[in-house]
């Protein structure tokens, strides 16, 4: 099996390269990351953006890459709710058949100190790092990780929620009519 990858973090790797052992276990699978643009904003502000990129993503990099078996998109983006800033996650996996797969993570509030540098401009990796004092968070932990103390990661909740967007690939009661 061939996965393309359309980033080139390597939190976001380790996150698709463990959902589909998870989901395919003992499966001989090559994962190749490859860049594919989202055709949205470098911060998407909107769960609808956020989505939107993510399946962008992976229809970009099958327009690219177009003999894989799946190609994986993945966004993180941010919404006020009820005044609250929020952070989350849309993984898209689209199947050889052209049949997507999609699942968001948890979503995560931010703190008013990330508002306001976000209201600036920044992206969210670069709030954090300011507020944080770190560098690259977004490789690493990310706001997952650095708000809850490395209890969750952007890698785990990446994973968990990758794992779901498998789903109808890979049951019974999905393969009836999304075969792969």
């Amino acid at each position: 099996m061939e996965v393309r990858i359309a980033s080139r973090n390597p939190v976001k790797l380790r996150a698709v390269e463990t959902a589909f052992s998870l989901q395919f276990p003992g499966e001989a699978i090559r994962f190749t990351a490859t860049d594919a643009d989202s055709g949205v904003s470098e911060q998407p502000r909107s769960d609808e953006e956020t989505r939107r990129g993510a399946r962008n993503r992976a229809k970009n990099a099958r327009n690219e890459y177009p003999g894989a078996d799946f190609w994986i998109g993945l966004e993180g983006g941010i919404e006020v709710i009820d005044g609250q800033l929020m952070a989350f996650a849309w993984m898209a996996a689209l199947g050889a058949n052209g049949h997507f797969g999609e699942a968001r993570t948890v979503t995560l509030p931010l703190p008013p100190a990330i508002k306001t540098l976000l209201d600036q401009g920044l992206e969210l990796g670069e709030a954090n790092d300011r507020v944080f004092s770190t560098s690259n968070s977004k490789q690493k932990g990310g706001a997952f990780g650095l708000f809850t103390n490395g209890r969750y990661t952007r890698e785990s909740v990446y994973t968990e929620a990758l794992v779901m967007a498998l789903v109808p690939f890979v049951n019974e009661l999905f393969l009836t009519s999304n075969t792969r």
